[in-house]
């Protein structure tokens, strides 16, 4: 990258999707742990790492002082640029209760159809994001989808109004670059020469 040059955050994907594989240390009672493998979700790789030990803790009972990473990479999808459904299976806690939720997004991939997941969550729930258990993230085709929100995207026929019509510029008053002046500008001229006499 060149000096000076900075990526816009707003660009960056929120959630990145992890594959992590790890297990318990070897011990003189169990020389072969059983080996397991996780797809995490995480904004960076540190709470990937961090989200695989509280569910092996949980799951398995293997802490991170008493246990190995294997690997760590992080997935990206195959077709970026494709429109996909997404369902995803998830488990959050509320403030009185855990609940088990299904839901379907459209995206281009997945990281961005689970940080839309986190919105919708937070916005509709107050949800955590410690609290929200992703389950399972898949693609779906079109006909196994059961949101009305996604399924009225399917029609191929699908058009949009055109609310602000903008009209052209004539072809001899087009340029690159245009002028532009602080719309304030005139009434501070007036109100100069009148008020304060320059």
């Amino acid at each position: 990258m060149g000096k000076g040059f900075t990526i816009d955050k707003s660009l960056e994907a929120t959630m990145h999707q992890y594959q992590i594989v790890g297990r318990a240390a070897p011990t003189p009672k169990n020389p072969t742990p059983k080996i397991y493998r996780m797809r995490i979700f995480a904004r960076n790789v540190v709470l990937a790492k961090s989200r695989f030990w509280y569910f092996m803790k949980r799951l398995n009972k293997a802490k991170k002082s008493g246990g190995e990473l294997l690997s760590v990479n992080e997935l990206h999808d195959t077709s970026p640029t494709k429109v996909k459904n997404y369902g995803i299976w998830l488990r959050y806690d509320s403030r009185t209760n855990t609940h088990n939720m299904y839901k379907e997004f459209r995206n281009v991939n997945i990281n961005g159809a689970v940080g839309q997941l986190y919105q919708e969550m937070a916005g509709r729930h107050r949800a955590d994001p410690g609290s929200i258990q992703i389950i399972h993230a898949t693609t779906i085709p079109d006909d196994k989808c059961r949101r009305e929100h996604v399924m009225e995207m399917h029609d191929r026929k699908l058009k949009f109004p055109v609310v602000r019509k903008i009209p052209h510029a004539a072809k001899k008053l087009r340029t690159t670059f245009k002028a532009s002046e602080d719309p304030w500008a005139p009434w501070f001229r007036v109100w100069g020469f009148r008020v304060l006499g320059f």
